[in-house]
C-alpha cells in the first residue's frame, strides 16, 4: 500500500468543467430554484449526472451534461455553481482552479454573455475569499454551434474587464469540427490577445493537436492522440505546449482505450510539460485526490514528479506574472518535504 496522503498534497487544475462538476447537494439546490423536480435518491440522481464507466464514445459521455443544463440559467444558479466546485477543490487542497464554461448553455431564459461570466466570476470570488483557493473562469466557444453566434458570445464575453475571466477554450464535439474549421474563430480570439487553450487529440486524431500547434496555442486538453505519435510528440515538446491531461474521463470515453493508450509515461520520458485533471469531477465521478492516486498505482507518480506537473500547471495557467509567484511560492512550500 502507498504511504503518500494524496489529499493532503497542494494541486492545480486547468481543465475543469463547471456544469460537469457539480455535488449532488448543489444540484438539488440548483433543481428547488429552478423548480425542476429531481429523483428522491441520490443514487438515482448519480446515475443521471455520471456518465458510464465505459462510454461508447465522447458523445456519449456528453449525454450526462443534458441533465444539468436547465439548472445554470440564472445567474444566481451560474454563481452558486461555481462557488460549489471551487470550494470541492479548496477542500482537497487544490491551491489554483481553472473553472471553464460556455455562456452559450446559460442563455436559454435571456441572460446575456457578460451576465454568466460576472455570476461565475462572482462565486469564484466568494470561494477565494472563504478558502484561499485562487479560482479563475474561462469561456468555452462550443465548436459544433453556428460559428456567428460562437463569434458574437466571443466578442461579447472579450468585452468583460473582470479579473477572474482570464482566457478561452473550445470545446464540445471534436471529432466533427477540427481546428482548421474554426479557425476564424481561433483567429478571433488570438485578436483578442487574451490566453486561450483547446481541446485537441481527445478524439484519436493527431493532426488535429499538429493543428493547434500550427495556430501557436500553448495549451491543448486531453492530447491523448500524442500517446502513438513520437514525432508530433517532440513537436508538441519542442513548442512548449502543456497538456492538460484527464486520466479517468479519457479512460470513460476511450480517448484512450486502455492505460497503455493513454500517453501520460511518454510524455513525461520526453520532457513535456503535463497538468494532471479532473475533467469532469461528477461525470467522471472523480477528484483530483483519485485521479494522483490513479497516477501513483498505475504509472508510480512519485510525489517530485507532482510537484513538477504542478509547476508546469501553474506556469501555463493564465494567472497574472504575480498570481503565478505567489503561487509557486506556496507549491515549493508544501513540497518542501520531498524535493
Amino acid at each position: 500500500m502507498s504511504t503518500i496522503d494524496f489529499h493532503s498534497l497542494a494541486k492545480t487544475e486547468l481543465h475543469c468543467h463547471l456544469d460537469g462538476s457539480l455535488s449532488l447537494p448543489i444540484i438539488r439546490q440548483l433543481a428547488a430554484m429552478a423548480n425542476i423536480d429531481l429523483p428522491a435518491s441520490d443514487e438515482e440522481l448519480k446515475h443521471h449526472v455520471t456518465a458510464p464507466a465505459h462510454c461508447e464514445n465522447l458523445l456519449d459521455y456528453l449525454e450526462a451534461f443534458d441533465y444539468i443544463r436547465p439548472l445554470l440559467q440564472t445567474k444566481e444558479a451560474l454563481t452558486l455553481a461555481a462557488y460549489d466546485v471551487a470550494k470541492q477543490a479548496a477542500l482537497e487542497n487544490v491551491v489554483y482552479i481553472e473553472v471553464r464554461f460556455a455562456p452559450e448553455l446559460s442563455m436559454d431564459q435571456g441572460l446575456t454573455v457578460p451576465e454568466t461570466i460576472d455570476a461565475v466570476c462572482d462565486g469564484l470570488r466568494q470561494a477565494q475569499e472563504e478558502f484561499g483557493i485562487v479560482a479563475k473562469a474561462l469561456v468555452c466557444g462550443m465548436r459544433q454551434s453556428d460559428q456567428e453566434l460562437t463569434s458574437r458570445i466571443l466578442a461579447e464575453a472579450n468585452q468583460v474587464r473582470d479579473q477572474e475571466f482570464v482566457g478561452f477554450d473550445f470545446a464540445g464535439d471534436e471529432h466533427n469540427y477540427s481546428p482548421e474549421d474554426i479557425r476564424p474563430l481561433i483567429e478571433q480570439v488570438k485578436s483578442y490577445h487574451r490566453p486561450m487553450t483547446l481541446h485537441a487529440g481527445e478524439c484519436h486524431c493527431p493532426h488535429f493537436v499538429a493543428q493547434s500547434i500550427a495556430f501557436g496555442i500553448k495549451r491543448n486538453g486531453h492530447v491523448t492522440a500524442l500517446s502513438h505519435e513520437p514525432a508530433l510528440l517532440q513537436s508538441f515538446v519542442e513548442n512548449e505546449v502543456t497538456g492538460e491531461l484527464c486520466l479517468t474521463s479519457n479512460l470513460q470515453t476511450k480517448a484512450a482505450p486502455t492505460l497503455e493508450d493513454f500517453p501520460y509515461l511518454k510524455m513525461k520520458a520526453a520532457g513535456a510539460r503535463i497538468s494532471i485533471n479532473t475533467d469532469n469531477r461528477t461525470v467522471s465521478d472523480t477528484d483530483l485526490t483519485k485521479e494522483y492516486a490513479l497516477y501513483h498505482q498505475h504509472f508510480q507518480t512519485k510525489e517530485t514528479d507532482f510537484y513538477q506537473h504542478n509547476v508546469d500547471a501553474i506556469q501555463a495557467s493564465f494567472a497574472s506574472d504575480e498570481e503565478k509567484q505567489e503561487l509557486l511560492r506556496r507549491l515549493k512550500k508544501a513540497y518542501a518535504d520531498y524535493l
